[in-house]
């Protein structure tokens, strides 16, 4: 009887709706092994990125695998994506499992790679989330870059404001008192000329403002208190 792992894999941003919880995870593999008369040695439960194979489940399961060579045959995953989202890392991988004498196989996407042409397949297997995640990324940029055009500020609150969401779903930033009163009163003082920043800082703490020296004079020198907000270059 063959001996396998089982690798089950969900990121911190996917969703269990997705059928990629670890319950149907172990569920879909361990009925996969009963009917393929597999024998099951470990479980390992990873809740990390598959962008890269720094993750901390799989290092430890390698190193096991490293002092304990040909101890079991194959390492099951439900699909390629679980397994990597990156193709160059996943080939490398591959390789790796193979010179310790296990075999690395999707079970929603099984392959034979003793099969010259079946490596174009895992090459299409591998890739695709890979685009996905660069595809996602792109989008996100551009979104954040068509809010910034349209004028909101998108990501933490500056000092002075508090990040709120209106009741169309959309991000913006409003006052937050008292300490947007003491940072309006600064700036003034700061254009009387008559105190240099050092000392209206101080004077700002004797109003109650809640911050330190450098989150001051950073604020002091940020365009979106006069309501510019800065859009790089793509």
């Amino acid at each position: 009887m063959k001996i396998a792992d089982l690798y089950i894999r969900v990121s911190t941003d996917e969703q269990a709706d997705k059928g990629y919880s670890q319950r149907s995870q172990e569920e879909l593999l361990r009925k996969y092994c009963s009917i393929n008369n597999l024998s099951v040695r470990y479980v390992i439960f990873e809740d990390h990125s598959a962008k890269t194979f720094n993750r901390p489940e799989w290092k430890k399961y390698l190193s096991v695998l490293k002092r304990n060579k040909n101890q079991a045959d194959l390492v099951l995953f439900l699909k390629w994506d679980r397994f990597s989202r990156n193709a160059g890392d996943a080939y490398q991988m591959i390789n790796t499992l193979r010179k310790l004498g296990i075999e690395p196989q999707a079970i929603e996407q099984p392959l034979d790679l003793s099969i010259p042409e079946n490596k174009m397949m895992l090459a299409f297997y591998l890739a695709a989330p890979e685009v996905e995640n660069d595809r996602r990324a792109l989008n996100v940029i551009h979104g954040m870059r068509r809010a910034k055009k349209e004028g909101r500020f998108m990501g933490k609150a500056p000092i002075g404001y508090m990040n709120r969401t209106d009741e169309s779903g959309r991000k913006y930033i409003a006052p937050k008192e008292p300490q947007a009163d003491i940072l309006r009163w600064s700036f003034n003082k700061i254009a009387e000329g008559v105190f240099n920043t050092e000392q209206i800082y101080k004077m700002a703490k004797q109003k109650g403002f809640g911050s330190t020296k450098s989150p001051f004079w950073f604020a002091m020198r940020n365009p979106v208190y006069c309501g510019k907000i800065f859009i790089p270059k793509i």
